[in-house]
């Protein structure tokens, strides 16, 4: 597999990682409650697949600058995941809006960046 393989591949992951992300931001911004362990579980699941593939790819070869920083875009999001999951829900605290919000933000600037390091970035 080449590198932009592994990068859209990877982009597909976290367009999967998104929609469970979606629906847990709807479960906490609307019914005031976190969502469910096993829906967090499986979310943190697909990041951690696409983040080791961007890994693998990133040692492999070089990749294109904008999906390098979207890698580390998303290592920051990641640890914003980790610290809503360890700190607060397993906790039963009630996640921050500004963290989940942030989080949302960082995951979708890292998702598109390296989207465009897999096929490009769009020509306006």
């Amino acid at each position: 597999m080449n590198v932009q393989s592994i990068l859209q591949t990877a982009t597909v992951l976290l367009l999967l990682t998104a929609l469970g992300g979606v629906a847990m931001a709807v479960q906490r911004l609307t019914r005031n409650q976190n969502p469910p362990n096993w829906l967090a579980m499986a979310h943190g699941l697909l990041a951690a697949a696409a983040f080791g593939l961007l890994l693998y790819a990133s040692f492999q070869d070089d990749v294109p600058g904008s999906a390098a920083t979207g890698i580390v875009i998303l290592l920051v999001a990641a640890g914003g995941g980790i610290v809503m999951n360890l700190h607060y829900h397993l906790a039963g605290k009630l996640i921050p809006q500004w963290l989940l919000h942030l989080h949302i933000l960082l995951g979708v600037v890292g998702t598109t960046l390296v989207a465009w390091g897999a096929w490009g970035a769009p020509t306006l």
